[in-house]
């Protein structure tokens, strides 16, 4: 990096860190602070413990947010000032000093932006993911379980805890199907761009002729809702089965029928949990996934009449991105445009840049 394309990067994150002061607004998040510590100083504030604890969640994102607009926004002033300084003063070595720190100064200001995407109602949620092969067999099999990994590392990167809700392993490798839960501040936000048909190509290890395969598996996620928001399923519109669960567990598992599977007849979304031993328990969990899909369901609705787009193109059946193997190694997403080729890196769960591309260009 030289001079010139430093001054550049510096003129975009200041145009960047402008946008991002409009958006968060950090004097009215200042304001919001204030008041919210005057109301935890009333004694009566902590009788009512549910909204305590809003307000008080409230509290910890605005001060985090602030706190990261602060400190991207004092790095950007600060490079601005040292470079200006170190020009006049024929500063090499403070110049290259800066100039190293640049990936680290963009990076930093890129989290705050994405940060700030991340406001809607339920984006903060722990995120439900489904994930179920195409055709194809063992092959698509094989790839929804190098999926699953995918996610279970990028959860393991954050911190974020994972609750398995459904695992069925194939019959030779793989995953029949898994849903399960992601637990962490903003894990929804993160992945609700996850949604749709994930293309794999490469050399198969299950084909002794070395052929290239092509495998689809598809990704749902919905937000972990709420118990106080009100959505009603009635037992006319609910399919109820109950199956012996598979896999590990021992005797339990395969004598009795506790594995639970729901059907909502008027959309066809269907649900299953067979993670614990009790059949209440699992039919509890599948239920709150059922409820999750329906909001989910009827929030994409709501956007499609937004956007104009037919009823018929509300679903999961779009292909989001393609992960090729063979030939050559590359990921690329089909909304972001953008193409990686840290292929080994990202199915070992480093996904956070593709994501946060795709927020990006869908925000635009």
């Amino acid at each position: 990096m030289d001079a010139y394309e430093y001054s550049e990067l510096l003129k975009t994150l200041s145009l960047k860190m402008g946008n991002i002061k409009n958006i968060m607004k950090p004097e009215s998040l200042q304001a919001r602070l204030e008041e919210i510590e005057q109301m935890q100083q009333d004694p009566e504030f902590w009788n009512d413990a549910a909204n305590a604890g809003l307000i008080s969640q409230e509290k910890t994102k605005a001060e985090r947010i602030l706190a990261t607009y602060s400190k991207a926004h004092d790095a950007v002033q600060d490079a601005q000032e040292y470079f200006e300084l170190s020009k006049a003063e024929n500063d090499e070595e403070t110049l290259e000093l800066l100039y190293d720190d640049a990936e680290t100064l963009q990076a930093n200001t890129n989290a705050l932006e994405v940060q700030m995407m991340l406001s809607g109602e339920h984006d903060g949620a722990n995120a439900i993911i489904s994930i179920h092969p195409g055709a194809g067999g063992t092959e698509s099999q094989d790839w929804a379980s190098i999926l699953y990994r995918m996610y279970l590392r990028w959860a393991e990167r954050h911190g974020f805890k994972v609750e398995v809700l459904d695992y069925q392993a194939g019959d030779e490798a793989g995953i029949k199907d898994a849903s399960f839960i992601i637990k962490g501040e903003n894990a929804y936000g993160y992945l609700k761009v996850e949604n749709g048909i994930h293309r794999l190509v490469r050399i198969s290890p299950f084909d002794s002729n070395a052929k290239r395969h092509t495998s689809f598996s598809s990704v749902m996620v919905s937000p972990e809702i709420d118990d106080d928001i009100d959505i009603v399923i009635e037992d006319k519109d609910l399919r109820v089965d109950t199956y012996r669960s598979s896999g590990a567990g021992g005797q339990h598992v395969n004598k009795t029928e506790s594995a639970i599977r729901l059907t909502h007849i008027p959309t066809n979304i269907v649900v299953q949990c067979q993670n614990d031993r009790s059949q209440h328990k699992n039919k509890s969990a599948a239920m709150k996934m059922l409820k999750s899909r329906l909001y989910e369901y009827e929030m994409a609705k709501k956007q499609a009449v937004l956007d104009g787009v037919e009823k018929s193109e509300i679903g999961w059946g779009h292909q989001i991105r393609s992960y090729v193997m063979q030939p050559y190694q590359q990921i690329k997403d089909t909304r972001s445009n953008q193409a990686f080729s840290n292929v080994e890196a990202i199915l070992d769960g480093d996904i956070d840049k593709m994501l946060e591309g795709v927020l990006v260009t869908l925000a635009k």
